[in-house]
């Protein structure tokens, strides 16, 4: 017998079906609290994993670059500094400024160090393209060599690696392991400790870019890296722009079946590569043990401009749904989690319009004089399960990386990511809107160092 779905109120002429007033909100809080729950027991549970020979493997690091004079010359220098075996290949997307000269100086004095200039209408189109270029390039270098031996590693243009770095990823959960084609290691914001992260302006902008910054880290200190370690249990470890390790002669099996190894046309180049590497049937692995750190963005505009373009990315990954259902490579339980990354902005949409209709019943309700007592308890529950997950990440966060802070200040972070999670909401509604509109172009975000003036070509 087929039950029935019978309403549960009448708003405004309408019937409210009771599964999307009642039901609705729990499946997704569920599917949340679920991957929550392995994310944080996976981070509880992670282990230190031995190193390896870095010296066995010919490293190639990847700089890709557009308008970055600010920071280029430093990253450079540091990469060499500290991996003097290894080779730097800066791209330069078609710089309006000094990016190309300044690289251009650096290698004509140090043979490690390579210049990929790009130039429109090709350059400018994407971080994939870019990669592309230097790949090619790459292979245009190389003579006759064991590709299986050569990692490249794509950093930031202000990135800069752990000084072990090499040394973790050669290990027996790296590149010792042959099946492993990717590691992806953790991500730090390097200037958490800036007290004065606005140097034009006053105390009470300081302090709310500080919070900005803070929450930043924790999020990809904690937070992340358990999304991570429990994509390792599943199966299904994404690449991230930042830290990202490849074996060379894994992306040579994706250009061969796809001509190239990055997707020119994606907004998440790096978390696509994964999944075509994993389609491939070669495995990616995280690491927390060495990290890469980066710079946080104090300023909510550009913050907002770089989460945009990665919701609206996560929406592009839904096209790999069916490869990765009828895939011999993903287990059930990393099928599931892959579609449940995929589908996370849209979730976020549908909770939005389920929120204002759940409140609209609500003070409809009341408005009538009626007292809903399944309508304000239903709410309730859903804010404090809602609220909960975020709250704890703060003391975790406290004690693993900020140990000289109080215990107060953990419990205040944690709230305050609570309320930084608000903002998945701002960027999914925008790139779903992006996506219908059919605006696909891949927006640059600007360095802390450049001027806050209009938004660069591209920008949402």
């Amino acid at each position: 017998m087929t039950a029935s779905i019978r309403p549960t109120c009448l708003l405004d002429g309408h019937m409210i079906p009771e599964f999307f007033l009642y039901v609705f909100p729990f499946l997704l809080l569920g599917a949340f609290l679920l991957y929550w729950t392995g994310s944080r027991h996976a981070y509880a549970r992670r282990r230190p994993s031995p190193g390896g020979d870095a010296t066995a493997w010919d490293w190639h690091f990847f700089v890709p670059c557009r308008d970055e004079e600010a920071v280029i010359a430093a990253t450079v220098h540091r990469l060499r500094a500290d991996f003097p075996r290894a080779h730097v290949w800066v791209i330069d997307d078609a710089s309006d400024d000094r990016t190309g000269s300044i690289v251009s100086s650096l290698a004509a004095g140090d043979p490690h160090v390579r210049l990929v200039s790009r130039r429109r209408p090709d350059a400018r189109i994407g971080k994939g393209a870019a990669l592309n270029a230097a790949y090619d390039a790459l292979n245009a270098h190389l003579g006759r060599t064991d590709r299986d031996r050569v990692v490249v590693c794509v950093v930031d243009a202000d990135g800069r690696l752990a000084p072990g770095a090499l040394t973790s990823v050669s290990g027996p959960a790296g590149f010792a392991d042959p099946e492993v084609g990717g590691v992806q290691i953790g991500v730090r914001m390097r200037n958490v400790d800036d007290h004065r992260p606005l140097e034009d302006r006053g105390r009470l902008a300081n302090a709310y870019a500080r919070l900005l910054i803070r929450m930043q880290d924790i999020e990809f200190a904690v937070s992340n890296n358990g999304m991570q370690l429990l994509r390792g249990r599943t199966g299904s470890v994404g690449l991230g722009g930042n830290g990202q390790f490849t074996r060379l002669a894994a992306l040579d099996r994706i250009a061969a079946s796809e001509r190239r190894p990055w997707q020119q046309d994606a907004l998440l180049e790096d978390y696509e590569l994964g999944l075509q590497m994993r389609l491939a049937g070669y495995r990616i692995t995280h690491l927390a043990d060495t990290w890469v750190t980066q710079e946080a963005l104090p300023y909510t505009r550009r913050f907002l401009t770089q989460r945009t373009r990665w919701a609206q990315g996560n929406i592009q990954c839904v096209r790999y749904a069916g490869k990765i259902v009828g895939s011999r490579h993903y287990r059930a339980r990393g099928v599931l989690e892959s579609l449940y990354t995929f589908f996370q902005p849209v979730a976020h949409v549908a909770i939005l319009v389920m929120n204002a209709v759940l409140l609209s019943v609500l003070l409809a309700g009341a408005a009538a004089g009626a007292v809903l007592f399944t309508a304000w308890p239903l709410a309730l529950a859903l804010a404090a399960l809602s609220i909960l997950p975020f709250l704890t990440w703060g003391p975790v966060y406290r004690r693993d990386f900020a140990p000289d802070r109080s215990r107060a200040a953990g419990l205040l972070w944690g709230a305050a990511l609570w309320l930084y999670a608000y903002h998945l909401f701002i960027v999914s509604v925008r790139g779903s809107v992006r996506l219908l509109r059919g605006r696909t172009g891949w927006a640059k975000t600007r360095r802390n160092a450049e001027p806050a003036g209009g938004p660069t070509a591209g920008e949402a």
